[in-house]
């Protein structure tokens, strides 16, 4: 793509393309995510866009000024699609929670744009909404602005991270995905006690735990370290300011089966 783009009130294509479609951001974003869903990186091109809507490559250029404008835009709406629905209870450890599970989720549920869009800082409005809704849970759970920054940079990150890594591994070819699994018995649970005491004490513990993503448990360890550093929280015997108990309830209806083709 080149490096203009038309503004905004110029965009919108009067006539449908080929496939009765009218041309819209959101028509292009919706599309790009299904075509790498299908396969993979390499369809994010102009021409494959472009035949799969229907309309003459150079069109796009209304809506993106290139291919990595068109990323950013993909990113931004799995951002988007993780805060679709979401409501506060106005309970910060509650509400964190949610969210980090549901920016995991979004990302899990397109995995190989995941592995090209998790990376990313988008500068668009739902990253920008996003960013206001986390702050704006802690710094109204009591935190400090500085506390309230450094933990934000945290939570996101390890939801991204996790993100990325579980997608990596979702993207994968189905035979490489039980091959990868199938190792934790065929490889670890023959390991000899003697020389692997504590794998093979709790192999079979082991060999179901790695079929999940390890992100909900994680996310409650952050969480267990973030209401540490709640002001007053250690005048409260390990409870929140709500009274309800620190430990965030696990989700494993949430959690990623990596054994998923």
């Amino acid at each position: 793509m080149n490096e203009r783009v038309v503004p905004e009130p110029q965009r919108r294509r009067r006539r449908p393309t080929k496939q009765g479609t009218v041309l819209s951001e959101q028509i292009i974003v919706e599309t790009a995510l299904r075509l790498v869903g299908r396969h993979g990186a390499d369809a994010l091109t102009v021409r494959r866009l472009g035949a799969a809507l229907g309309a003459d490559p150079s069109a796009l250029y209304r809506y993106f000024r290139n291919t990595d404008d068109l990323l950013l835009a993909i990113a931004d709406e799995l951002i988007g699609r993780a805060r679709r629905g979401w409501r506060p209870t106005g309970e910060w450890r509650t509400d964190l929670c949610e969210l980090g599970l549901r920016i995991h989720a979004s990302y899990q549920a397109h995995p190989q744009a995941a592995m090209l869009a998790a990376h990313r800082t988008t500068g668009r409005n739902n990253e920008m909404r996003a960013v206001e809704t986390i702050l704006g849970v802690l710094r109204s759970a009591g935190f400090p602005d500085r506390e309230a920054v450094r933990i934000y940079h945290a939570f996101v990150d390890q939801a991204l991270a996790f993100a990325a890594l579980d997608a990596a591994a979702l993207a994968l070819p189905a035979p490489a995905q039980a091959a990868d699994l199938q190792v934790w018995q065929d490889r670890y649970g023959l390991l000899d006690a003697n020389d692997y005491p504590h794998i093979a004490a709790t192999v079979r513990l082991l060999a179901a735990e790695m079929m999940l993503s390890g992100y909900p448990f994680a996310l409650e360890l952050l969480l267990d370290a973030v209401e540490a550093k709640l002001p007053g929280a250690a005048g409260e015997a390990g409870r929140g300011r709500t009274g309800r108990s620190r430990r965030t309830p696990r989700r494993d209806a949430d959690r990623t089966d990596r054994s998923r083709s």
